[in-house]
């Protein structure tokens, strides 16, 4: 893909998308609106550019602490790798998981799936950590407190 392929519709559609997400009935129409088009066109463009990987995700950004939550624990768990997709699925479903994903293991260091739990305490927290690790019959763990909350940040593109 090169600069080409990014139309000038497909650039103001993706700064759009960039800021605040509306919280409106319509977020979309509000969304499209500010690009100039439809909500139909500005529906197409987006299908169009995930299908043709211009966009890969689109997600939101939880300031915890904003809405309550003020404590968080990323959670290193060591899970059999024939059940890694399976457990990794379940934890995602939990409300208090806002994160879950694989990363390789080292020789020192056995934890190949991270989880970040959010709570209203440490024990909350830990609750939801024993629960999660019982009902996917996974003991072996290692819990990282946040000590600090760094500025959250997405790259922006075509803001030129």
């Amino acid at each position: 893909m090169t600069a080409e392929d990014i139309t000038e519709l497909d650039k103001n559609i993706i700064r759009v998308l960039q800021g605040d997400f509306p919280l409106v009935a319509e977020p979309y129409k509000t969304l499209a609106e500010q690009a100039g088009v439809s909500e139909e066109v500005f529906m197409d463009r987006i299908r169009d550019m995930q299908a043709t990987k211009k966009i890969r995700k689109m997600g939101a950004v939880l300031r915890h602490r904003e809405v309550g939550f003020s404590a968080n624990v990323l959670v290193a768990w060591e899970v059999p790798a024939a059940q890694l997709d399976e457990i990794a699925q379940n934890m995602a479903k939990s409300p208090s998981v806002t994160h879950c994903y694989d990363r390789n293991t080292a020789p020192d260091w056995p934890y190949n799936l991270y989880t970040m739990v959010h709570g209203h305490s440490r024990e909350e927290c830990e609750q939801v950590v024993k629960q999660l690790g019982e009902a996917n019959g996974v003991s072996k763990h290692v819990m990282l407190y946040s000590k600090h909350e760094w500025k959250k940040t997405a790259m922006k593109y075509f803001c030129e």
